[in-house]
């Protein structure tokens, strides 16, 4: 059920310093490599802080001051995700491109074990310690990965309307995607997903418009590995610092306008492009700043698990907002995901490397 916060903005302030007291001191000197594991994983952490954010703040709370402006980024967050999964995929198969098959035992597997387990803990727990039975359209569209819904309050899980996009994606990317030619691929995926969105698909209105608010994302993820591997790879700022700190001014001035200014609630397509070059002025943030932070590192190695329990855990099972200070149970609810995050991955992984079929 939502929440009421007393004082939310004194909350906010108490939550805001014991994250950004931990995010320093977690700081170490990086690497410089540009989009290395390190930066994407942090940028995934980050990802996973804004929707969680935007959960709290907007939907969980009846006063949505609480964790303003933190909360305000959610559609960025998003778009991140698709992003760095569109640029993950087609750096690591710039390197070394899998079979079909191989492909989809890799990647589906990833996403749909942790999904499965989820989702099974969920439908017992909702059952027999709520007494909620939901149908068997939604339970089986459930398993099979297709939410057409995003009943925020009222889902079995509502932010898995995502898990829909990204199963898309992975099905079509290993058709498509052309070694020797990779930028043709990431237009043929562009003009794909377009096309799918202005069609009349079996999902809400709002899950629609949640399509077409991302859209550009995966296939710019694309895009910025191929133009990484063939121009940006020795790309080094470390002698640049005059050029290194404008560049992080204005990348720190076009993500905080565009974050308030953010066009929520307008058109589609402003909306779209102003969380698009926040996510971009992050990204510049990230690729630019020579320290790393291991807090949002972790945070972003279990992001898929968190982001698979966050809303539900928050929504239907509060036990910690109920009985702390709303700024404390926030950070214990961080603490909390990345402690079951890493279960989950490491029960999923596991299961999945006992159960794989030889290739």
């Amino acid at each position: 059920m939502q929440i009421n916060v007393p004082d939310p903005i004194y909350q906010t302030i108490v939550f805001t310093v014991a994250l950004t007291a931990a995010i320093l001191l977690s700081l170490k000197k990086s690497s410089g490599e540009i989009m290395s594991i390190s930066q994407t994983n942090q940028l995934k952490g980050v990802a996973i802080l804004m929707v969680i954010f935007s959960h709290a703040g907007y939907f969980l709370s009846t006063d949505t001051r609480f964790l303003y402006p933190l909360s305000v980024a959610g559609g960025v967050g998003v778009n991140l995700f698709l992003f760095l999964s569109g640029f993950g995929l087609t750096a690591s198969s710039l390197k070394n491109k899998l079979p079909v098959w191989s492909f989809y035992k890799k990647r589906l597997s990833k996403i749909f074990w942790p999904m499965w387990l989820v989702i099974t803990v969920l439908l017992l727990a909702d059952y027999f310690i709520l007494g909620i039975n939901y149908s068997m359209d939604t339970k089986l569209q459930s398993f099979f990965g297709f939410y057409p819904k995003a009943e925020i309050l009222l889902g079995l899980n509502s932010p898995l309307w995502y898990f829909t996009p990204i199963l898309s994606y992975y099905l079509i990317f290993p058709w498509v995607f052309l070694k020797s030619k990779p930028i043709i691929s990431s237009i043929i995926i562009l003009g794909v997903t377009l096309f799918l969105v202005n069609q009349s698909l079996p999902v809400d209105k709002d899950v629609l418009k949640l399509y077409k608010l991302h859209v550009l994302a995966f296939p710019l993820g694309m895009m910025f590995a191929i133009l990484l591997g063939k121009w940006l790879k020795e790309l080094t700022f470390g002698k640049l610092k005059i050029l290194r700190i404008i560049l992080i001014l204005i990348g720190v001035g076009l993500f905080g306008y565009t974050a308030i200014h953010s066009g929520v609630g307008e058109s589609i397509g402003l909306e779209e492009r102003g969380s698009l070059v926040s996510m971009f002025s992050l990204i510049t943030l990230f690729l630019l700043v020579p320290w790393e932070s291991r807090l949002l590192a972790i945070l972003g190695i279990y992001s898929y698990e968190i982001y698979l329990i966050q809303w539900p855990l928050m929504l239907r099972y509060d036990f910690l907002y109920k009985y702390l200070p709303a700024g404390i149970a926030t950070v214990a609810y961080l603490v909390l995901y990345v402690i079951i995050g890493f279960c989950l991955h490491k029960v999923s992984t596991t299961y999945f490397r006992k159960t794989s079929l030889p290739s």
